[in-house]
């Protein structure tokens, strides 16, 4: 065997042992707070409420936000904020007024699909885009004003976006997709995206809307992944992944998960029983994409470019890579 041959042998073994111990799950045996506060857009004359997941040390930072799905609010998909925090993020969830819970939960319900459906429109995508960098905004004066509970929290040179569902469609659109005739609403302080039930362009093909995507992008979605409101089903969820450009873009596909698998409730209509290692898969692979785009983790990116990540799937679950 020759001296190269060798040194190369070892070299994959020294690297493969560095991954081998590397445990998107393990989290900290400390709580993490969480605290509601309200963001205030005066150009807008729009308040945006939103729940922020903190680690237990009180050092700056990186900062993850989360959209929730149309009709939701901050409340929900708490599992991730949790988990998100006890890994030693800050996980700003927001909520947009009028494609919230507002929309649907005071209505008799058989009023709440077409108040829904009216709730999904143009309006409201644009105020839920301009809502992300208000809240960005909001926190880099937090973070700067030393009378405030959370100054000096948020590392901002570090941060990533996520949604769910109608979130993932503002997600998309601040974090590289472009729209014909449109400027568009990419945010450049966003370094990363998760994006939870993908949804194709409204106008355009594919290929233009996702294919000058700069940053690293982590798509997921389930084999049964429809959506009644907007006629999105598990098919249309993957034409957003083979037209992203290569280089740290990832996609799972969990088996027989349907719409809400990304939350912490049966959506009406699912008759699918919840599969509750679908949530710590959703767990294992966000973590590991944040550490590894968010804090440079070698450890972690090499984690989900091996067959480390099978680890946490079923067999029949779909995991690509490009």
């Amino acid at each position: 065997m020759s001296r190269t041959f060798a040194l190369l042998i070892l070299s994959l073994v020294i690297s493969s042992s560095l991954w081998a111990d590397y445990d998107p799950l393990l989290t900290a045996a400390v709580k993490t707070e969480q605290v509601d506060l309200g963001v205030k857009d005066a150009k807008r004359s729009r308040e945006i409420p939103i729940r922020v997941y903190l680690p237990a040390d009180k050092k700056a930072a990186p900062v993850v936000l989360f959209s929730h799905g149309l009709g939701g609010n901050r409340e929900g998909s708490a599992f991730l904020g949790k988990h998100w925090a006890s890994r030693g993020y800050v996980a700003v969830f927001l909520q947009h007024p009028g494609s919230d819970d507002s929309v649907w939960k005071d209505l008799p319900i058989a009023q709440r699909m077409a108040a829904l459906k009216k709730a999904a429109g143009l309006k409201e995508f644009l105020l839920r885009v301009q809502d992300v960098p208000a809240v960005l905004d909001q926190l880099e004066l937090w973070n700067k004003d030393a009378a405030h509970a959370l100054a000096g929290r948020f590392d901002l040179n570090h941060v990533g976006m996520s949604g769910h569902s109608f979130g993932a469609v503002t997600t998309q659109a601040v974090s590289g997709q472009v729209a014909p005739l449109i400027k568009g609403f990419t945010d450049s302080r966003i370094q990363a995206a998760v994006v939870m039930s993908p949804s194709g362009p409204a106008n355009g093909n594919t290929k233009q809307a996702f294919g000058s995507v700069k940053i690293p992008w982590m798509l997921l979605t389930g084999t049964k992944d429809s959506n009644p409101i907007n006629g999105a089903d598990a098919k249309t969820r993957l034409i957003v992944f083979p037209d992203l450009p290569p280089g740290s873009k990832y996609q799972l596909v969990l088996d027989n998960a349907e719409h809400s698998a990304f939350t912490e409730r049966a959506l009406p209509g699912e008759t699918e029983r919840r599969n509750p290692n679908h949530h710590r898969a959703m767990l294992a692979v966000t973590t590991a994409f944040w550490d590894a785009y968010l804090r440079d983790d070698i450890e972690a990116r090499q984690w989900l470019d091996s067959d480390s990540v099978r680890s946490v799937l079923e067999k029949d679950d779909q995991w690509q890579t490009k």
